[in-house]
């Protein structure tokens, strides 16, 4: 059976070929980047994170965000493994809450044991040619080893890129439309939904298991590991979390690691956390998986205060504007990534946190939520409406004109526990006013619009083109308000005809 999996891996193919994707999700993936002084950024590795949406049968879901690290190849076999050991007739609609629970827990013990299964060969080969090697000597160069020794070093390191790395995942199954989350390790999910009386609520389900996370210390220290030590170096094997997929150094060499050589039993595991059942029916809204890269960027940017907040914002957004929700999740992503290079290039107090950020992916999956053209918001809002404004680039004489979209929310708050988070506040159009869509948050305004080009030449002064105000002191206006103001009016008039209503006069 490791056989069998071994050269699946090795064929590229999948398990899961055949399982169709889900369409109301979206993914959105950026890689990582190192930045130089010149703020221009490269990639330092490969992508290494990975995704799954599938549905299955009997109205079963499941959806996945993967973290990889040292490579992708944990994170690649984690996703198609974990799938086939939930989508291939294990869940049906008759299991119970513990039942689902206990399919979970298993599926994740199968992934962790199948993939060592996979390396077996490879980890007996490089304990067999470690014996062969001559004892360490730092006066002796590599190429002054002996021919033999040089063929087993250069063997070694192969097979230890071959065996190393891991992965954490978050994983949400949907089954007889009630939500399970199954987390191991540091990234995260977020539901939000719109409750009874018109509330966002922004639900962060279950903790990252990360060396500051107070029951995963505890759960090191009742296996005898120094907690003290593990919060205060903030890593384990290079990695900030106490669960994660694979890794066999931390797993199976743990005893040769001063920071958990005193462990009685395996210190860190693959174990995955469960929380629910929780019931999506009457439910409105959407379910974000997030990998520990976007997290990261977004909290190294802005601070962790309202990075759930502001990524929720983020997408209730975009998912106004977008047609797609593959393109609603990339926006996102690509929002995040711009807000981590500007702070970095901008020179202020955290851009020494954003010299750099790993793969970043997102995965929204939307609830009772239909997405179209003039689609709602989860706050039962957002019509989108088109207002021209002229566009004049520097580096042209000629004008154009840009069509841009205001979007008109309910009045509603995001909230988080009994805290309110950020505000959509609902401008009226009145004549002589335009309406607008402002964000407002503890930390940040972000005005809400549609995208503009990054050298902020869309709304550049004029120059000697300016207008010039009139005896009254007057500028004649310029921005194009009649088609926004047709169609708020047909949406508000109750039937009454809008000529001669909103707008200047």
């Amino acid at each position: 059976m490791a056989a069998q999996r071994r050269n699946l891996i090795q064929s590229h193919q999948s398990w899961t070929d055949d399982l169709p994707l889900c369409q109301m999700c979206g993914v959105g993936t950026a890689p990582n980047c190192v930045y130089g002084p010149d703020g221009k950024g490269t990639e330092s590795h490969p992508n290494e994170d990975g995704h799954l949406r599938f549905r299955g049968e009997d109205g079963c879901f499941l959806y996945g965000v993967f973290n990889g690290y040292d490579g992708s190849r944990v994170a690649s076999f984690a996703s198609q493994c974990l799938t086939a050991e939930l989508l291939l007739g294990q869940l049906n609609s008759s299991h119970t809450d513990n039942d689902v629970r206990r399919i979970l827990t298993q599926a994740f013990n199968v992934v962790e044991k199948s993939y060592f299964e996979t390396i077996d060969d490879a980890l007996a080969e490089k304990a067999h040619l470690s014996n062969f090697l001559v004892p360490h000597n730092e006066n002796v160069s590599f190429h002054q080893l002996s021919s033999q020794n040089q063929k087993v070093q250069e063997r070694l390191k192969e097979l230890e890129q071959e065996v190393s790395g891991g992965a954490t995942a978050v994983v949400a199954l949907i089954l007889n439309n009630k939500l399970y989350i199954a987390n191991v390790g540091t990234n995260r999910a977020l539901l939000c939904k719109s409750s009874s009386d018109g509330q966002n609520q922004v639900l962060q389900i279950g903790r990252p298991h990360s060396t500051d996370n107070e029951d995963e210390l505890q759960r090191l220290a009742a296996l005898g590991v120094d907690s003290a030590r593990v919060r205060q170096a903030g890593q384990i094997g290079g990695q900030s979390s106490t669960r994660r997929l694979g890794d066999y150094r931390v797993k199976f060499n743990y005893n040769e690691i001063d920071l958990l050589s005193a462990a009685k039993t395996m210190p860190v595991i693959a174990e995955p956390e469960i929380h629910g059942s929780q019931s999506l029916d009457s439910v409105t809204g959407f379910l974000l998986l997030m990998s520990e890269g976007l997290i990261n960027a977004l909290e190294s940017a802005h601070g962790p205060e309202q990075a759930n907040q502001e990524i929720v914002a983020m997408v209730a957004a975009e998912l106004a504007q977008q047609t797609t929700l593959e393109a609603v999740a990339q926006s996102v992503v690509d929002r995040v990534k711009r807000l981590h290079h500007d702070v970095y290039v901008s020179g202020r107090q955290r851009a020494t946190y954003c010299s750099r950020h790993e793969d970043m992916t997102l995965l929204i999956r939307t609830l009772n939520y239909l997405l179209a053209d003039g689609a709602l918001t989860p706050t039962q809002g957002g019509r989108i409406y088109p207002v021209s404004v002229p566009y004049s680039n520097s580096q042209s004489t000629s004008k154009t004109s840009v069509t841009l979209s205001l979007v008109m929310p309910s009045q509603s708050t995001l909230t988080n526990g009994t805290n309110t988070a950020s505000t959509l506040e609902e401008g009226t159009p009145t004549p002589g006013q335009s309406p607008t869509a402002t964000l407002q948050s503890t930390n940040t305004q972000t005005q809400s619009s549609s995208s503009s080009s990054g050298d902020g030449s869309l709304f550049r002064q004029r120059g000697s083109q300016a207008a010039q105000p009139d005896e009254t002191g007057r500028v004649p206006p310029y921005v194009d308000f009649s088609q926004f103001y047709r169609l708020w009016g047909t949406d508000h008039s109750d039937g009454q005809s809008t000529q001669g209503g909103l707008g200047p006069q």
